[in-house]
């Protein structure tokens, strides 16, 4: 398998931040670590290695990023609006950092696939859901998709706009909406171990009622909140890529 690693310095973040690439050729996908994880995490947790003869083929090539949650939602010592801020400059980070680099590695303006689980699952869909223009497919594990446990009770437009029960909630504009169901976006849950389905069948709930086409996904027992859950989950999902 191909390798490569980049590192460069953010100014939106104010750090340096890198991305773990795998494989040499097939549709990219921006891949999200768990809270708190970094961009290795995905191969250091068996990910990557897993999936290998799907990259190795060349239909998948992942784009593997780090997390900025210890800096913004994670970071109780903050103040909430600092905590919003920073998941503002983490999305325009992904858009106008990660996903450029993607495509330059990439030769060429290609559609992107997203994936994640647990805090990855939010970054993932949050990523497709606000950039539809760059992000056709997402796979979303075991996600959360309301972000106000993290914001002692307060909110501003950087987090309502970073809230996806908040913004689908609220989107009424028709044009908005046909763009995003030129999206293929999979809510991936189950009854499986420390697994909460509430949060995806709520959150599949609100995009039906605004005609966002998705798919639900209920792996029942083998949806579990855990690495071998999503692990197969994916080698399902990538069957069809």
């Amino acid at each position: 398998m191909r390798k490569d690693y980049v590192r460069w310095y953010s100014h939106r973040l104010g750090r340096e931040m890198g991305v773990a690439v795998y494989g040499h050729y097939g549709l990219p996908v921006l891949a999200f670590p768990t809270s708190g994880g970094e961009e290795r995490e995905l191969e250091d947790m068996g990910l990557i290695p897993a999936l290998a003869p799907y990259i190795d083929a060349g239909r998948v090539k992942f784009f593997s990023v780090g997390s900025n949650s210890r800096d913004s939602f994670y970071n109780s010592g903050a103040h909430p609006f600092h905590r919003s801020w920073m998941q503002r400059m983490f999305d325009e980070y992904i858009r106008w950092e990660v996903i450029p680099f993607i495509h330059d590695h990439c030769r060429g303006l290609v559609h992107i696939a997203t994936m994640g689980a647990s805090l990855g699952a939010y970054h993932a869909a949050n990523t497709m859901l606000k950039h539809p223009d760059a992000v056709k497919v997402c796979w979303a594990l075991s996600g959360v998709y309301d972000m106000r446990r993290f914001m002692n009770g307060m909110s501003d437009d950087n987090f309502y706009f970073n809230n996806p029960v908040d913004y689908i909630g609220g989107m009424n504009d028709p044009g908005r909406i046909g763009e995003l169901n030129t999206c293929d976006l999979h809510l991936a849950t189950g009854s499986g171990p420390w697994e909460r389905p509430g949060d995806a069948y709520h959150f599949a709930h609100l995009l039906s009622m605004k005609g966002i086409r998705h798919s639900l996904d209920d792996w029942g027992p083998q949806g579990g909140h855990d690495w071998p859950y999503w692990k197969h989950q994916m080698w399902e999902y990538l069957k069809y890529v």
